[in-house]
């Protein structure tokens, strides 16, 4: 895993220095540079690739929330404020965490490790989809858990969490993480979305009736919206009835 570069927005001087030295102790960070406004760093945000931003919210120039929603995909927000009311907000717009001023180092450092996990299941997971690797890490509750990609028989979505289902133990692991981010660490055409809450694995596919998918006792619907290009795949694989002489 290579050091993530980020960037640290504060309107408060001290602030703004406070976690700009926590970044330069931590090994694992890269500190690219500090701003007082958003108007200032967006631009580094953009051009010199950033992978996290650690962002006040309340500011004169333009609400924190508001700027992450506009930041590029890959970059990935903490939010450090001295206002708790906005903290369900935060994690609308997928901050990966919140803190409150004063931020003390330990506080820091456990923020920080959070991001350094998602970073590091991301680039398993896009190992995953290059066919580099044959397992995922993903956070369960208070552990990480490696997946085998075979043992996985399709995910559920339930929104802002992911059901894992297992072969090999009938169970399930459960992550907090949507379904659409799932998707994209999953190698295709292996993986098919088939529902809006559901991806299964094609190779684990047993019986499909009245367009439904079998998995023992769970039937998972194939929606309107996904039927053509499952069709597209069954009619590759599907053998044509033998004619008899």
């Amino acid at each position: 895993m290579r050091r993530i570069r980020c960037c640290v927005i504060d309107d408060e001087p001290l602030a703004l220095d406070l976690i700009k030295g926590y970044v330069e102790k931590t090994p694992f960070l890269e500190l690219v540079n500090g701003f007082p406004s958003v108007s200032s760093a967006i631009k580094t945000i953009i051009e010199e690739d950033i992978d996290l931003v650690f962002l006040d919210i309340q500011m004169s120039e333009l609400n924190g929330t508001e700027f992450a929603r506009v930041v590029p995909p890959h970059c990935r927000v903490i939010f450090v404020t001295a206002f708790d009311r906005y903290a369900v907000e935060a994690f609308r717009v997928n901050a990966l965490d919140y803190l409150l001023k004063p931020v003390s180092y330990p506080e820091f450092m456990e923020a920080a490790n959070k991001a350094m996990r998602w970073f590091t299941m991301e680039e398993r997971a896009m190992a995953v989809k290059d066919g580099g690797i044959e397992s995922i890490i993903v956070k369960s509750e208070y552990k990480l858990v490696q997946i085998p990609i075979d043992d996985i028989l399709y995910i559920e979505g339930l929104k802002d969490y992911v059901k894992i289902y297992l072969e090999s133990t009938g169970g399930y692991v459960m992550s907090l993480m949507s379904l659409k981010t799932f998707e994209t660490g999953l190698p295709a055409p292996r993986f098919m979305r088939v529902h809006r809450s559901f991806i299964v694995q094609m190779s684990k596919v047993r019986l499909i009736e009245r367009n439904r998918i079998v998995f023992g006792k769970q039937y998972i619907p194939i929606s309107d919206t996904y039927k053509n290009t499952f069709g597209e795949y069954i009619n590759k694989h599907i053998l044509s009835p033998i004619k008899e002489e």
